[in-house]
C-alpha cells in the first residue's frame, strides 16, 4: 500500500511524516520522500535554490520521482510493504502546473502525458490544507527560502491540489492544517491503522 502526504510549504507536513515514523514502528513501514533519490536529489535542490528555468526543474522532478519509484516505491511495493511517502507525484501536478504557465501551453497536459504508463497511484493521499498566510508565518520560522515560498504562488498551487481531488476524491483525506500538530498526527495515525492491510 502507498500513501503519500500532500500540502503547500509550511502545511506541516514534515512534522506529520517525522511523527508517524515514531507511531508506525509497529506496522514496520518504508519511509520514503521526493525529491529523495541519491542520483537526481541534488540536482533538484540546486534547481530550487536558485530559482533557475522552471522548466528544468519540473524535468528533474520528474526524472528524481522515476528513480524514486524504481528504488524505493516499487520494491517496496512488491514485498507487500506499507510505503508513507513525505510528497509524490500530487506534488508536480500542483507546483510545476503553476510554475510551467507561459512556459508550455498546457502545463497540465505535459504533466500528465510525461506521468503516463509508468508512475503508480497512491492506495491514500493525505492532503494537508492550510491559508498561504499561516504556511507563510510558518515558514518565516525556518532557515532558508525556496522560491516556492510566497503566498501568491501558494494560493494557486493549493488550489491545483483541489483540483487533482475534485479529479479523484476517493484517494484523497483532507486534513485542517491549522489544527494543532498531535490532534492531526492522531487523526491521520487513526486513519491508516483502520485502512484494510494488503
Amino acid at each position: 500500500m502507498l500513501i503519500t502526504l500532500e500540502g503547500i510549504d509550511g502545511a506541516g507536513k514534515s512534522t506529520l511524516y517525522e511523527g508517524l515514523k515514531t507511531r508506525l514502528q509497529d506496522l514496520e513501514p518504508v519511509f520514503t520522500k521526493e525529491p529523495g533519490s541519491p542520483l537526481v536529489n541534488s540536482a533538484v535542490r540546486r534547481e530550487i535554490g536558485a530559482n533557475r528555468d522552471p522548466f528544468a526543474e519540473a524535468t528533474l522532478f520528474v526524472a528524481d520521482h522515476a528513480a524514486h519509484l524504481a528504488q524505493v516505491v516499487l520494491p517496496a511495493l512488491e514485498e507487500k510493504k506499507l510505503v508513507i511517502s513525505d510528497r509524490y507525484s500530487d506534488s508536480r501536478f500542483a507546483y510545476q502546473q503553476v510554475s510551467l504557465i507561459g512556459i508550455v501551453p498546457d502545463p497540465k497536459a505535459w504533466l500528465t502525458a510525461v506521468h503516463a504508463g509508468w508512475s503508480v497511484r497512491p492506495d491514500l493521499t493525505i492532503l494537508l490544507l492550510i491559508s498561504p498566510e499561516t504556511a507563510m508565518n510558518r515558514l518565516h520560522e525556518r532557515p532558508g527560502k525556496e522560491h516556492f515560498e510566497d503566498p501568491a504562488f501558494l494560493e494557486e498551487v493549493q488550489k491545483k491540489y483541489l483540483e487533482r481531488v475534485t479529479e479523484d476524491p476517493e484517494r484523497f483525506l483532507l486534513i485542517d492544517a491549522a489544527q494543532e500538530p498531535e490532534t492531526i498526527l492522531d487523526f491521520v495515525e487513526k486513519s491508516i491503522r483502520a485502512l484494510p492491510r494488503q
